[in-house]
């Protein structure tokens, strides 16, 4: 259990990686659900309360998509990071990714809102936002720089 404290204290993490990290540091099975199972009895380990926190800290540069493939490699079922998801909801999208977008507009020159929305649109994708959450970035970034055109 102490190896399990010292590593909760660190970062936390969710019950998957921690049983991952004792494993490898050469605990037996029993020995982990033991500890496991007592971190979670006094409230040190909870793959809730992880999965919030990790969406509370990531939502700024990454959209749900990205957040949902972080937590499912850390081990959190999908009903889990379902919930913590859904803290993250669409007005909250629409501004990280046009965060995202207006920094990005702002290091190039750009002739017309096609290319604003092929260039930065995708880079918005792949950070995990939607089509139209990407969309909506782009557009605003746009409106942002040019008030006078429609996007």
């Amino acid at each position: 259990m102490d190896a399990g404290l010292r590593l909760l204290g660190r970062r936390a993490h969710s019950t998957s990686e921690l049983k991952t990290k004792l494993g490898r540091r050469g605990y037996l099975a029993e020995e982990i659900e033991s500890a496991v199972g007592r971190l979670k009895e006094l409230g040190y380990l909870d793959d809730r309360s992880f999965a919030a926190g990790h969406v509370r800290r990531r939502q700024a540069g990454r959209g749900p998509r990205a957040l949902a493939g972080e937590l499912a490699a850390r081990g959190v079922r999908r009903d889990i990071a379902d919930t913590a998801l859904l803290e993250f909801d669409s007005e909250a999208q629409v501004a990280a990714a046009t965060l995202l977008a207006e920094r990005l507009y702002a290091r190039g020159a750009w002739p017309g809102y096609r290319e604003v929305l092929n260039s930065i649109g995708p880079k918005l994708l792949r950070r995990g936002f939607s089509p139209a959450v990407a969309r909506a970035a782009c557009g605003a970034a746009w409106s942002g720089a040019h008030p006078d055109s429609e996007a």
